[in-house]
């Protein structure tokens, strides 16, 4: 069977950024993530699906079917999940704002869920789990509470997406590999069979 989607564990300092037909030929840029794939691959049409930015890291999954790209990138289709390092020290009331949603300069942005993890000096780890996803999403939304203590706003330091769906992160940063038949299986079965529209919607990121 022909493979249909793999996966990379994007390195921090790489860029989501497809490569134009004219530069195709001369290979991608080495700052994306285009530059961690095969030379083979890179004529064969394979996009991402979503963005990690610049100083995100984790797991990034690559399609060639239209369809599947929409269905995979449209919000409420399939859960994404992170681990963030925030500096300062959230509370419940700051969780549950997370939940309900947080005002920021791009308008109301929440988790489906958010969880501590662990707590190191004054920095926390979080589990937060997304169900849509917009530009800087979990960083914006962090950005725009407060630590009262502290009198500061949080900051996402570090951001890994673990999975997506039922697929988890296990390879090694800038490492690759196909899904499994039955990965693949798992995640198509995750994503609704909603009647396709004639183009993929634009700007809908991780």
């Amino acid at each position: 069977m022909t493979p249909r989607i793999l996966m990379l564990h994007k390195p921090k300092g790489y860029v989501v950024t497809r490569p134009k037909a004219a530069r195709i030929e001369k290979g991608p840029d080495p700052k994306t993530v285009y530059s961690l794939l095969p030379p083979e691959f890179h004529g064969q049409g394979w996009v991402p699906v979503g963005r990690l930015d610049k100083d995100s890291t984790g797991l990034l999954l690559f399609v060639h079917e239209g369809p599947l790209v929409y269905r995979l990138q449209t919000p409420g289709h399939i859960d994404k999940t992170y681990e963030v390092w925030v500096k300062g020290r959230p509370r419940r009331e700051h969780l549950e704002k997370v939940l309900q949603g947080v005002e920021t300069s791009i308008g109301l942005l929440k988790a489906k869920s958010v969880e501590v993890l662990g707590v190191v000096g004054p920095n926390t780890l979080l589990k937060v789990t997304l169900d849509e996803g917009k530009n800087r999403h979990i960083r914006r939304m962090f950005g725009a509470l407060k630590d009262a203590r502290l009198r500061k706003f949080f900051k996402a330091l570090d951001l890994t997406r673990v999975s997506i769906g039922p697929v988890h992160l296990d390879t090694e940063p800038g490492q690759w590999r196909f899904l499994t038949g039955a990965e693949t299986s798992a995640i198509l079965g995750s994503v609704a069979t909603d009647p396709l529209p004639l183009a993929a919607p634009k700007g809908v990121r991780s």
